[in-house]
């Protein structure tokens, strides 16, 4: 038995403390500069127009995703202000993490201990609060360690599908993250949401069966995001926000030097059309 099955039935469900602590307006301050952050780092953050806006009618929200990178975390306050923007992201952060970064526990994110029942049973309650909050949404990495995209099969920590196995209700949405290099200096931040889930409408199911069926749901959102990135082609998605394009330093300040003396304006990106 798994430390999360053998406290999944404990404690109550009382407000954590991260529900109290969120602060709208340092989330709106930081996800401001985390634009300016992130077009810094990449040609583009785009989402797939392929179930860009997903239908999530009122009630318990739970954002599932692959765990690529580092930057998935804050990788979701973009995609939830764009496409749920009626929602407040929260989701879990290791302990000792969170303890060198105590501001994000303003910003939605709470510690998870996973190396103890003691985190399990926190994470579950904590986890099942937010979710019974109608202005929140949790979202969570949930293969626990990084991945590459490309690896197959696609396996879960079991956290996502406990609470999905104790939900009556609400929406589960599986997202696929990939961050691929194009034809810029700069990867490209991509994400595409799957078929949502409605609770109501699934047969009841064991863990072990809701683990497996949410790996299947992830995985085919995750190849249908990989044939988006593979061809290259913007169209196939909104772009939220663009980079900066060039390849910077020396070159590119010699190339404006050079289109000022000849008269002409300078686009320094590699593709005419970044869309």
């Amino acid at each position: 038995m798994s430390k999360v099955e053998a406290v999944s039935r404990r404690g109550g469900d009382q407000p954590p403390a991260v529900l109290g602590r969120y602060s709208p307006l340092l989330v709106g301050l930081f996800t401001s500069w985390l634009e300016g952050y992130f077009r810094r780092a990449f040609d583009g953050v785009r989402l797939s127009r392929e179930g860009s806006h997903p239908h999530v009618p009122p009630g318990p929200l739970l954002v599932y995703s692959n765990h690529p990178s580092w930057w998935d975390p804050i990788h979701f306050l973009l995609i939830g202000r764009f496409a749920l923007s009626g929602r407040r992201v929260f989701g879990p952060m290791e302990a000792e993490a969170l303890k060198k970064y105590k501001f994000f526990s303003r910003m939605g994110v709470y510690g998870v201990d996973t190396a103890s029942r003691r985190g399990a049973a926190d994470f579950l309650r904590t986890s099942r609060a937010v979710l019974a909050d109608p202005k929140a949404s949790l979202w969570v990495t949930a293969q626990g360690e990084f991945c590459d995209p490309r690896q197959r099969p696609v396996t879960l920590q079991r956290g996502v599908a406990h609470l999905a196995s104790r939900m009556t209700g609400g929406t589960i949405l599986p997202l696929a993250l990939d961050y691929p290099f194009w034809n810029e200096r700069l990867p490209e931040a991509l994400s595409r949401f799957g078929r949502p889930i409605d609770i109501a409408s699934e047969p009841p199911r064991s863990v072990s069966e809701w683990n497996s069926f949410l790996e299947a749901r992830l995985e085919e959102t995750m190849d249908a995001l990989t044939s988006d990135a593979t061809a290259r082609d913007p169209d196939r998605f909104y772009t939220l926000f663009l980079g900066r394009a060039g390849v910077g330093g020396v070159y590119d300040r010699w190339r404006r030097l050079k289109s000022l003396f000849d008269g002409r304006s300078l686009d320094v990106a590699h593709e005419e059309d970044r869309r």
